[in-house]
């Protein structure tokens, strides 16, 4: 019972530590999904519509990253940051940035390839109707962003449903620091190797909350696209 009102009480308290871990949990997720949709989607839309001299080989490519184990992806980005690396004198590492980045690295494969997949199927039929009508280059590429727009929504939150749940890379290059790079993830795992048994299990009821809406808006597009 007093592990139930603890729990109760931070969820509906103000315990500033839990109210900051989910502030920088949800500035790294949109941030992260933002910059990965402004690469993935493009990217994916010319991969999946077009067919060109090296297809076989992006393709192969997104796919190999896909399976990009999180801390590989994590080790990368420190190298790239660390005070020897290049880009060390950006000072980025054990902030929220150096998270961000990590993110993409991970999350854009992930829409490039759902992306290709989605537009793939119907793209001869699409790409003969519009060289019927002269639309080509950059125009055509704006077609398929318009006409897409809406699965490309489910495609965005299903990424940012990825991110959210991501530990090792941000463990790695976040630091876990308290007040600054602690998110949601890395905080339920040390705060239950801490013995801290409330403070993970109200993390984890909010993290769920998340990803239960984030799927639910998912299952409302998908349903309005399927009826259009």
């Amino acid at each position: 019972m007093e592990l139930i009102n603890s729990i109760l009480e931070l969820l509906f308290g103000s315990d500033p530590e839990l109210r900051q871990i989910i502030a920088v949990t949800l500035r790294m997720s949109l941030f992260s999904t933002l910059f990965s949709s402004l690469i993935g989607i493009p990217a994916g839309v010319l991969l999946g519509a077009n067919d060109f001299k090296g297809k076989a080989f992006f393709s192969r490519l997104v796919n190999t990253l896909l399976g990009l184990p999180p801390v590989v992806a994590g080790l990368i980005v420190f190298l790239l940051l660390s005070r020897s690396g290049p880009l060390g004198s950006f000072r980025l590492l054990y902030t929220v940035e150096a998270m961000v980045v990590a993110q993409v690295l991970l999350i854009t494969p992930f829409i490039i390839a759902m992306t290709s997949n989605l537009v793939g199927v119907n793209a001869n039929s699409i790409n003969e109707t519009l060289t019927g009508v002269g639309i080509r280059g950059t125009k055509r590429l704006k077609y398929f962003l318009l006409d897409f727009r809406v699965p490309f929504i489910s495609i965005i939150l299903a990424g940012f449903g990825r991110s959210i749940a991501e530990v090792g890379a941000v463990q790695m290059v976040g630091g876990n620091v308290q007040f600054k790079t602690r998110v949601m993830t890395t905080a339920i795992m040390m705060q239950t190797n801490m013995g801290r048994f409330d403070f993970a299990i109200a993390l984890g009821l909010i993290l769920l909350l998340i990803s239960f809406l984030v799927n639910s808006v998912v299952n409302r597009i998908q349903k309005v696209a399927a009826d259009d």
